[in-house]
């Protein structure tokens, strides 16, 4: 059982929309998808509820939810610089970084945090410099080019970029995080969701995106639960009508949020669902 029981929905506002993270929230440790899990998505969508991933990872990365997306099957990608429409494999919509905006993080944090190394995500795939130390890009094979990060921003796919990616390789997250928000935080959005930055494009985040996605279809952010566990997911917790952080989430997250709901190896985000399921039967 979750630490926190939540909202009755019975008596407030009918939700509409289910929003969850993926990594470290909706998946387990190993990636995957429990089959618990699976059957809360199922139970949902029969209710009525539209489910969107709202997550860090790129467009293609998503073949992991691939096979448990409703009829909606949508995605908000990138921190919220894309829409994706994850079982027709198009993407909707994005919200890219401008070029002169990179450029300036660029130059303030290679100023500010020496050693910071810079990687780039675009429609069809990511590029990086040669001190972009990260494992994570290993087993795509997306990585399209290697060159300093200001001739990859003068290239044609430096107009394109969805999410700008920063690692340094000794500096702690939330301090990398921290310095990197006074020195450029004028030109972007700067979260994290692993040891990386991610940076967007000013008033681009999770939950602008969703808002607007939302918008569009007549929803209001008090019919939306939405479930997190990092530094990038905390507008969209402030911004939905109910929010809930799983118990493993970064400190910052269990502080912000209300409602808290058991670790994702303990598919906490299925149970507060089937709770949500049981409000709306008759």
């Amino acid at each position: 059982m979750g630490e926190d029981e939540g909202v009755n929905h019975a008596s407030a506002v009918r939700p509409r929309i289910i929003a969850t993270d993926l990594d470290g929230t909706l998946l387990r440790s190993d990636g995957s998808v429990s089959e618990r899990t699976r059957a809360a998505l199922t139970l949902a969508e029969a209710a009525g509820l539209c489910i969107v991933f709202v997550t860090g990872r790129p467009p293609r990365w998503m073949e992991v939810v691939s096979a448990v997306t409703g009829p909606h099957g949508i995605a908000i990608c990138s921190n919220g610089g894309a829409v994706y429409d994850v079982r027709r494999k198009e993407l909707v919509s994005s919200f890219p970084l401008p070029r002169q905006d990179a450029l300036a993080v660029v130059a303030a944090l290679r100023a500010e945090l020496p050693g910071v190394g810079f990687a780039f995500e675009y429609p069809d795939g990511f590029a990086s410099e040669a001190q972009y130390d990260s494992p994570m890009w290993d087993d795509s094979g997306a990585l399209r080019w290697i060159a300093p990060a200001e001739e990859i921003l003068a290239s044609a796919a430096g107009d394109q970029v969805f999410k700008l990616l920063a690692r340094h390789p000794t500096l702690d997250p939330d301090e990398f995080m921290r310095r990197a928000r006074a020195a450029a935080g004028q030109h972007a959005e700067i979260t994290r969701s692993s040891p990386m930055l991610e940076i967007s494009a000013t008033g681009v985040s999770k939950a602008t995106t969703l808002a607007l996605w939302c918008a569009e279809r007549g929803v209001t952010a008090a019919e939306v639960v939405a479930f997190g566990d990092m530094p990038n997911d905390l507008p969209m917790l402030a911004w939905a009508g109910t929010a809930y952080a799983v118990a493993n989430a970064h400190p910052l997250v269990l502080a912000a949020t209300t409602h808290h709901t058991a670790d994702h190896d303990a598919d906490g985000v299925a149970e507060v669902i089937e709770r949500v399921v049981r409000g709306l039967e008759p």
